[in-house]
């Protein structure tokens, strides 16, 4: 079945999120908590848990970004960076969360957000970015980052209860900036 907008080559304007956009986001996060596998949550959280949330990736130095097709237009995608581990020793490498509209799926939003989210994260002195991907049959999302330069790095098989089956997780990992080739610099951030 085509989605609407599917296709659709309307390029997506990225920017950084505003609480304006918290709406916007529950809905397209909920959509995926009820429908999907890319979260492996089971009851999507209330607007003011996804403020709270927003707001602590923007606390911890990370970019939370949104994308609209078209000015002032409303939010087609969110992505965001956040911690990859706590321990300090992980403080080079940050994990991506990326949710798009069911109505604009495949439509260059995901890969504006991703790209625009990569290339804040290497500004920012990270040297590492996983994604853990849920779903193992989520085809887009490991195409989305295959093409921007992630590879495969580990299958977490059935680690994972949801929508009545056992769901995979798939790491994948892309070297931001100097990668391993060279020391860090102090913390990033």
């Amino acid at each position: 079945m085509t989605q609407p907008n599917e296709g659709k080559t309307s390029r997506p304007t990225v920017r950084d999120s505003l609480p304006g956009d918290v709406p916007q986001i529950a809905r397209i996060y909920a959509h995926w908590v009820r429908f999907g596998l890319a979260s492996f949550e089971l009851e999507a959280p209330p607007e003011d848990e996804m403020a709270r949330r927003r707001q602590a990736v923007i606390d911890n130095g990370f970019p939370h970004l949104v994308a609209t097709t078209a000015p002032g237009g409303t939010v087609a995608g969110y992505a965001y960076a956040s911690v990859y581990r706590p321990r300090a020793a992980y403080r080079f490498s940050c994990e991506n969360s990326i949710y798009i509209s069911p109505d604009h799926r495949r439509s260059g939003v995901g890969r504006a957000l991703l790209a625009e989210l990569i290339a804040r994260c290497e500004k920012k002195g990270f040297r590492l970015m996983v994604a853990v991907i849920g779903d193992s049959g989520n085809l887009a999302s490991i195409g989305l980052h295959r093409s921007l330069g992630f590879q495969h790095a580990g299958q977490l098989k059935t680690i994972g209860w949801k929508h009545d089956r056992w769901v995979d997780s798939v790491l994948m990992t892309r070297p931001l900036g100097e990668g391993s080739r060279t020391p860090p610099d102090e913390f990033p951030r």
